[in-house]
């Protein structure tokens, strides 16, 4: 099984975090439903080009955290989320998204005004593409 995630080396989140969070959210959006298999420590190792102790990590974290469960012998599975921990995981990760760009934005000397109208833009280009 291939996990559709993309690693950022340049990133100051570390990589078992990144790897950790884009499985979270690949659970609360629905791609990855309960049961479904996740493929072995060593494999999304040798997928994602990263040792087998941030892979470990990131399945260790994400058990204790109770979004998968490992079988001793038959493998690691996505565990039962109920729907206001993945509504949880979303708003998380949205909010963190939107509160990255807007740091980034104050540290290029916008204000929080300007801020806002680039939000506003952004926000009107999305409506208009879907009507």
């Amino acid at each position: 099984m291939h996990l559709p995630i993309r690693l950022t080396k340049e990133s100051r989140e570390p990589i078992y975090h990144q790897i950790e969070n884009q499985i979270k959210a690949l659970i609360s959006s629905g791609q990855l439903k309960t049961g479904s298999p996740l493929p072995s420590i060593r494999a999304l190792s040798k997928d994602l080009e990263t040792s087998v102790i941030t892979i470990r990590r990131a399945y260790q974290d994400l058990e204790y955290q109770g979004f998968i469960k490992t079988t001793q012998g038959k493998g690691t599975f996505v565990a039962e989320i109920e729907d206001a921990t993945k509504e949880k995981v979303k708003v998380d990760a949205v909010y963190k998204a939107l509160e990255a760009a807007i740091e980034t934005a104050l540290r290029h000397d916008y204000t929080p005004i300007e801020v806002e109208q680039i939000f506003h833009t952004i926000i009107t280009n999305y409506k208009n593409k879907e009507e």
